[in-house]
């Protein structure tokens, strides 16, 4: 098969396409043979020597953990899914310690895959489990949210960044997006925003809580970091918490606890690896329910060919507006 292998050097340009092994389903495991496969800024930061755990995948490398095809091979034990089933990927060990979707085939635990929701498409379905569990579980880290609350998304245009303002939308909750496009400022408010802010002005905070009539924000859904995380807390209010996802901004200048503690502001890290398959099976049956109910759908940026990875993670960088996607068929 062709798939796209990563010789562990440090950065997107040691990624090569080439011819690799076929992959073969163990006991518990299947082979699927993919259709679309989704980026995320995780694979990135895997090639690039960047990730935030420690990890020691098998080199060469394929990177890649989204995915949707259909199923060509199951191995001994598997009995809840057949060959010819079409199925996407939900959280499994694909892309980090074993070969990833930037394949033409790939084999992982059969635990690991869902049905495809009714009527979305593949590219919808390829794209859309990696986010929403992330958003989903940065939405629920804490106490449950009183109704109607404030929710303030960071790096809101990007993958996880849409989902939770969809998925936070849907719930209820007022929704403060920050993006520093314009016209994806009004894309966020038509999928459910109810502000939308650029986090390059200077003083945003203060137009935030102006918005907000002083209420201020009571949780925080981080894609970011970086200087932009203490503009962040100035933005929280009594009992605020915060859900760390991603640290696209790098490390946070000049941070002073200080600001915590007469708003009693709470920070934790959230990563879909915490949860168990079962936590995350239960995770996305809500999820595909609130969307449903909302007439939420998978938001979809740009998809590229398969020859084009490397243009993919180009658009990754610059910024999308939703799931960036390669297509693995011609």
């Amino acid at each position: 098969m062709k798939a796209w292998l990563w010789d562990g050097s440090a950065g997107l340009g040691h990624l090569h396409l080439t011819e690799a092994p076929e992959p073969v389903a163990a006991a518990g495991e299947v082979v699927l043979d993919l259709d679309y496969a989704a980026l995320n800024p995780a694979d990135q930061y895997l090639a690039e020597g960047r990730y935030p755990y420690p990890v020691d995948p098998p080199l060469p490398h394929v990177l890649g953990r989204d995915g949707v095809g259909t199923i060509v091979a199951t191995g001994d034990g598997v009995t809840n899914v057949h060959v010819g089933e079409r199925r996407a990927i939900l959280r499994g060990d694909v892309g980090v310690f074993r070969w990833g979707t930037f394949a033409e085939r790939v084999s992982m635990s059969a635990r690991t895959l869902i049905e495809i929701p009714d009527g979305w498409t593949d590219e919808e379905s390829s794209g859309a489990t990696l986010v929403y569990l992330s958003a989903y579980h940065a939405l629920t880290l804490w106490e449950p949210l009183n109704p109607h609350s404030v929710v303030l998304v960071t790096g809101a245009s990007g993958g996880v960044g849409v989902a939770a303002v969809q998925l936070a939308a849907a719930m209820g909750h007022t929704v403060v997006a920050l993006s520093r496009s314009a016209v994806k400022q009004q894309r966020l408010k038509e999928i459910g925003a109810a502000f939308a802010f650029d986090p390059g002005d200077v003083g945003w905070p203060g137009r935030v809580n102006e918005a907000l009539g002083g209420h201020g924000v009571n949780l925080a859904v981080d894609n970011i970091g970086g200087k932009l995380f203490p503009e962040v807390i100035d933005t929280m209010g009594e009992l605020g918490r915060i859900s760390c996802v991603g640290n696209l901004g790098g490390p946070i200048p000049n941070f002073d606890t200080g600001t915590l503690f007469s708003r009693r502001i709470r920070i934790a890290p959230m990563a879909v690896g915490y949860y168990t398959p079962e936590q995350n099976h239960d995770a996305w049956r809500s999820i595909v329910s609130i969307l449903r109910t909302a007439g939420a759908r998978p938001q979809i940026d740009r998809v590229y060919p398969f020859e084009q990875l490397p243009q993919a993670f180009e658009r990754l960088t610059a910024g999308p507006m939703g799931k960036v996607l390669i297509k693995i068929k011609p």
